[in-house]
C-alpha cells in the first residue's frame, strides 16, 4: 500500500521528519511556500531537516472542536532544536496533571485514512518521550 504525507513538511522517507524551508541569509526556518522571509526579506531558501525530538513550549487542552473531532484533545507549540512547531499531542491523557511546559517529546505519525485506490494519508504529531 502507498502512503502520502498529508502535509509537504512531513517526509516518511528514510524515518519520518519534518523538512523546513531556511532561508539562505539568515537561517529564519518556516513552514510552507513563503515568498520572502519574514526576518530578513531574502526571497531564497533551502530544505532544512528538523529534529524529530522537541520540548512542549506552549499547550491548550482543546475541549470544544467541531462535529466529528474528538475532544479532548492537546495543542501545542514544541521547540525542536530552534525550530517551532505547531502540533497535537497525542499518546497521553489530555489533562494538566499529564501534560506540562518543558515535557520532552518525539514525532510520531499516525494514519489518517485511505482513499479509493488505497493510498494511505499520514499524519504527524507529537508523543511523550517515555510514554
Amino acid at each position: 500500500m502507498a502512503s502520502v504525507p498529508v502535509v509537504r513538511a512531513l517526509a516518511l522517507e528514510p524515518e519520518p521528519h519534518l523538512v523546513a524551508q531556511e532561508c539562505t541569509a539568515c537561517a529564519a526556518r518556516f513552514f510552507g511556500r513563503r515568498a520572502a522571509c519574514a526576518s530578513c526579506f531574502c526571497e531564497t531558501f533551502r530544505d532544512a531537516d528538523v529534529p524529530t525530538d522537541g520540548e512542549i513550549v506552549a499547550f491548550t487542552i482543546v475541549a470544544f472542536a467541531m462535529p466529528g473531532v474528538a475532544v479532548p484533545y492537546v495543542a501545542a507549540t514544541v521547540d525542536c532544536g530552534g525550530t517551532t512547531v505547531q502540533a497535537n499531542i497525542v499518546g497521553v491523557e489530555p489533562t494538566p496533571e499529564h501534560v506540562h511546559l518543558g515535557q520532552k517529546v518525539r514525532l510520531t505519525t499516525y494514519p489518517l485514512g485511505t482513499d479509493s485506490h488505497g493510498t494511505e494519508a499520514i499524519g504527524f504529531a507529537f508523543t511523550p518521550i517515555g510514554a
